[in-house]
This record gives C-alpha cells, sequence and structure tokens, in this order.
C-alpha cells in the first residue's frame, strides 16, 4: 500500500488539511514530519470548524493514527491544550504518537523567538513567536532537548542547564531580560513525562512495518516548499524542511517507501509574514481575495498578503519536490472575475525569466509577466465533478495544469469536507 506526501506547492495556507483529510479513512497512519505549533490546519467537517496548529489533521479520522516525527519541534503545552479543546468539542480523539527523537520547545525557545524578532526590527523574518526556529538552532547546534529526555531527570537537568547557560547571558547582557530559572523550566518539561511515556515510539520502525503490512501512511507536511529552509526564498522561510525530501529525515523512512507526492496549491497565491510575493496585489482585488477567501493566519490571526496564481512558484514547486499530483483548493474564491490574471513569467531588469529566478536578488525584482483567462461568474460550490464546472472554470484549470507541468487531481470548491471535485484518485 502507498506512502503518500503532502506538500504545500506555495507559501503555505493552500489547505493542506483538507486535501489530507479527503482521503479520510482510507489512511491508517497521518504523520507530520516537520514544523511545529507555527502552522494552522483549518478543516471544516459536518458544518463544524476546526483549526489545528500541532496535531495532524488525520486526528479528526475515528480509524486513522496519527505520529509526530522526529522532525517536528514539540510544544507540549500547545499539544495538551489542542488535545484538550477536542475533547472538549465531545471528540473521541486518540492521543498522537510521538517519536522520541522529536525535540521538545521549550518555554525559553518561546521567549528567544520572540525577543530576536523585536531585536531585529525592520530585519525581522516575520516569524509566529512561537520558538519554533530557536528549538531547530538547538537542535542542530547539539544542545537540544528531546522527547526521550523526559524519561531521564537527571539528562533533562543537564541540558536545560547548559542550554540555559548561555541563553541566559544574551538575554540578560542582550535584550535586557531577566535570566529563566533552569530548575522551573526543567520541572515544567517533567510534568508531561508520566503522561507521555505510553505513546513515544521509535517512529521509522512503527513507520515501515506499517508499510510493510499494506497500511496506508499519509506523510503531512507543515507550512510549504517555497518556505524550506533549503528551497524556499532564503531567508524568509521556516526552519526545516516542509518539502518531499523532508519527509524521509523526518520520520526515518528511505524513499523508495513513498508512492505518491501531493502538492497543494491554492487557486491564487497568499503569503504571511516577510519575504518576496512577486504577484502580490495592494488594490481592491487583493482586498476581495483575502475578504471573500477569509485570509487570515489560522495560528496568529494576520491577514494574508494575496495574489494571482504564479505559475512560476509552483511550477517550481513541482521540479523541487516532483509531484505527482496538485490538489488545487479554493476554486470557488475565483467566481465573478470577468478576467482573472495568471503569473507566466517574470519580467526582471527587463530580461524574461520562464522559470524561478537563481538568486534572491533577481526574485526581489521580478515583476510577473500575467496571461489573462476568462472568468465565470457561476457558483461552483455545488459542484462534485469536473464536467459540473463551467467551461471557462474548466479552461482555468486546464491552463494551470499545463504551466506547472503536472496533472490536477482534486480542486476544492468550499471549505466543507463534501465539496471537492475528484478528477483521479490520490490512492
Amino acid at each position: 500500500m502507498p506512502g503518500i506526501i503532502v506538500v504545500g506547492a506555495q507559501w503555505g495556507d493552500e489547505g493542506k488539511g483538507k486535501a489530507t483529510d479527503q482521503l479520510g479513512e482510507r489512511v491508517d497512519y497521518c504523520v507530520r514530519y516537520s514544523g511545529g505549533n507555527n502552522a494552522g490546519h483549518t478543516i471544516v467537517v459536518g458544518g463544524e470548524k476546526f483549526v489545528l496548529h500541532l496535531l495532524p489533521s488525520g486526528i479528526l479520522n475515528p480509524g486513522t493514527t496519527t505520529i509526530l516525527g522526529n522532525g517536528v519541534v514539540i510544544d507540549l503545552d500547545v499539544m495538551a491544550s489542542e488535545m484538550q479543546a477536542l475533547r472538549s468539542r465531545g471528540l473521541d480523539v486518540a492521543h498522537p504518537l510521538l517519536s522520541a527523537n522529536a525535540h521538545i520547545i521549550a518555554p525559553f525557545h518561546t521567549t528567544i523567538d520572540k525577543v530576536t524578532e523585536r531585536f531585529l526590527g525592520k530585519r525581522r523574518i516575520g516569524t509566529t513567536g512561537r520558538g519554533v526556529g530557536p528549538a531547530y538552532a538547538d537542535k542542530v547546534n547539539r544542545i537540544g532537548i528531546r522527547v526521550q529526555d523526559l524519561f531521564d531527570e537527571s539528562i533533562l537537568r543537564q541540558k536545560v542547564e547548559a542550554s540555559l547557560d548561555q541563553k541566559n547571558h544574551l538575554l540578560v547582557k542582550v535584550y535586557n531580560r531577566r535570566e529563566i530559572d533552569p530548575v522551573q523550566t526543567t520541572e515544567l518539561l517533567l510534568s508531561h513525562a508520566e503522561t507521555l511515556r505510553p505513546h513515544v515510539i521509535d517512529c521509522s520502525r512503527v513507520l515501515n512495518e506499517a508499510l510493510d503490512a499494506d497500511k496506508v501512511v499519509l506523510f503531512e507536511g507543515a507550512q510549504a516548499s517555497h518556505l524550506d529552509v533549503d528551497h524556499g526564498t532564503y531567508p524568509y522561510v521556516t526552519s526545516s524542511n516542509p518539502g518531499a525530501a523532508g519527509a524521509c529525515t523526518g520520520t526515518g523512512m528511505g524513499p523508495t517507501r513513498i508512492d505518491r507526492v501531493v502538492g497543494i496549491a491554492k487557486a491564487y497565491t497568499t503569503r504571511v509574514g516577510e519575504g518576496p510575493f512577486p504577484t502580490e496585489l495592494f488594490d481592491e482585488d487583493g482586498e476581495t481575495l483575502r475578504e471573500k477567501g477569509n485570509e487570515y493566519g489560522a495560528t496568529t490571526g494576520r491577514k494574508r498578503r494575496c495574489g494571482w496564481f504564479d505559475a512560476v512558484v509552483v511550477e517550481h514547486a513541482t521540479l523541487v519536490n516532483n509531484f505527482t499530483d496538485i490538489f488545487l483548493t479554493k476554486l470557488d474564491i475565483l467566481s465573478g472575475w470577468e478576467k482573472i490574471p495568471v503569473c507566466v513569467a517574470y519580467d526582471v531588469n527587463g530580461v524574461r525569466h520562464d522559470t524561478m529566478p537563481m538568486t534572491q536578488s533577481d526574485l526581489h525584482h521580478a515583476k510577473p509577466i500575467y496571461e489573462y483567462l476568462d472568468g465565470w461568474t457561476e457558483d461552483i460550490s455545488e459542484a462534485r465533478s469536473f464536467t459540473d464546472l463551467p467551461l471557462n472554470c474548466q479552461a482555468y484549470v486546464q491552463r494551470l495544469e499545463k504551466l506547472v507541468g503536472c496533472r490536477i487531481s482534486g480542486i476544492g470548491v468550499g471549505p466543507g469536507r463534501e465539496q471537492s471535485v475528484m478528477i483521479h484518485d490520490l490512492l
């Protein structure tokens, strides 16, 4: 049975949760492999909206086992509060399994994240302030705290003290803040140990054995390809690898276990935070997209920057991730425009670029070259097959498919679980 990766093809907020949810009961395991609670998945089930920040979106499917892989950084308090929030709404959800090698976001990571961003001023990255970047920095610097450390109090205390020895100097002498108490921090982390102990696993072994037993494993990325620390619009990226390759390192799976890579692309483009955005709109069309699409960050509530579909961005994501399929979301939002611009290339200082510029400097100066497609006025929210869509809408999808170099296998026509048009099965 297949191993399937779901990856955002733009700058996040494409609706990965909805696409993941479409596979529903056919998925045996849903695994987050990167990021932390800086992500936000919004899922509408039976008219009810659920916003998940850390938990895998498959947690809403009763028959699906959810896992947080070693590539995820976990805020234990956030995980506990999300679980409690779901249960308080009457959902009988099973606790996610956790890789023993996953790193923990400690309270001091959140503090460092916020004060550093303020200190940067105009050079800020636009982080969510959730401590994700500092936790990954500690991981790379080999002073991180892992889930397995919760079960050895002596090691945990040593690691917290070692990490805070440096950070307290930084907080006090550079940022003029009070130092953080390592004893109090250790006790706070230890308070989660017994609750988590039954749920901690060897992620690689569990998932490989699941695939050997013909189970369907869905690997769910947070953020998106163009926020990947290696392949995104650096430095305006996240601190992990949300691209398809990150699913292997973030769970302990070999690449030959992966059968499908599904890219999720919005029918237009949005971005939260700083960084280049060639098709960004600052006019009435941009505001209309924001209001019709309810483009406000699920995690932060920040207004999303809105623009027309950028085929250059999605084609590059197709190249980097080797998408087998694309799921196009929020196509219903585009109803009502007489003409719909699609960015097919960039003008960079008078030179046409049909593919993503190699350097950040060129991308910063890129101006979109648009192709104008005929729009439609019909409400498409009730469409359930491709032929239900207006002819101009069908032509829009087919043109995007050609521009990005990958078949579009599914289309979102509304926020509800049932509001989808499936052209090709994702399994």
